[in-house]
């Protein structure tokens, strides 16, 4: 059985370990790599508005490092934002957000959906403000969606997401690996992820029937649907409520009674 793991390198390890140890061959194509944006004089007013806040919203690891590094930067110090409560997107974000001495709230779908669910974001009047601590085209829905309930949002992009150059260069290769098995899993977990897979496997539509396709849920999974009922493909989808690696094995052992 052949899984392709396209979690990011720093992230990949855990699961790439379960499934290794359960007899699975694993190849590792990270299919998204983040890339810090420039301090700038845009990120340098948004810092001095985050004190007016009532909300932080923070979406991944990368963007508390990044975040927390321009903090310091902008010379307001973390005993300023006590009165802000802290959302993150999963329990790794929560984890480094803890790293900091901060807590915070997780939704039980790491998703924006999920997150949207929360009493700390439910609960809040419109006109409240709302910073969000992100990547260039992440969590676009959330926003809109707390935008339309009346929400003022503070937009701190504070990387850029592509597809490594070292998965680009590393395709020539797996598609003779990928022709040689019946059928692959695949994890996706953003739309981001979705597309650049699309481009790289040129949308070969042999290819991508073949495909097993965990994604991280409902909206993600509406999206693969809709490419099917669109581009006549059949390839199998199986929807995640978050990214640990029990939930990961759980459902591949469902789905293919594979132990």
């Amino acid at each position: 059985m052949l899984f392709i793991n396209t979690r990011p390198a720093d992230r990949a390890c855990a699961l790439s370990q379960a499934l290794r140890q359960q007899a699975w061959s694993v190849i590792e194509l990270p299919l998204l790599e983040l890339q810090a944006c420039p301090w700038s004089d845009a990120l340098a007013q948004l810092y001095q508005q985050l004190l007016q806040a009532q909300r932080i919203v923070v979406v991944s690891p990368t963007a508390v490092h990044i975040g927390m590094e321009y903090l310091a930067q902008s010379g307001i110090h973390l005993d300023q934002l006590q009165h802000l409560q802290w959302i993150a997107v999963g329990e790794k974000t929560a984890q480094v957000l803890a790293e900091y001495g901060i807590s915070s709230a997780v939704p039980e779908v790491e998703t924006s959906e999920g997150m949207l669910e929360l009493p700390l974001l439910k609960s809040l009047a419109a006109g409240s403000c709302i910073a969000f601590w992100r990547g260039e085209g992440g969590r676009q829905f959330m926003m809109d969606s707390l935008q339309q309930a009346g929400m003022q949002i503070l937009n701190f992009i504070l990387y850029q997401r592509q597809c490594p150059a070292a998965s680009i260069q590393q395709m020539p290769a797996l598609l003779p690996q990928l022709q040689q098995h019946w059928d692959y899993w695949m994890l996706i977990s953003s739309e981001a992820s979705w597309l650049n897979w699309l481009r790289l496997s040129q949308a070969q539509k042999e290819l991508l029937n073949r495909g097993r396709y965990l994604v991280l849920g409902d909206r993600l999974e509406a999206l693969l649907m809709d490419y099917q009922q669109q581009h006549h493909t059949r390839f199998q989808l199986i929807k995640l409520t978050n990214l640990k690696t029990e939930t990961i094995l759980q459902q591949i052992e469902l789905k293919s009674g594979h132990a």
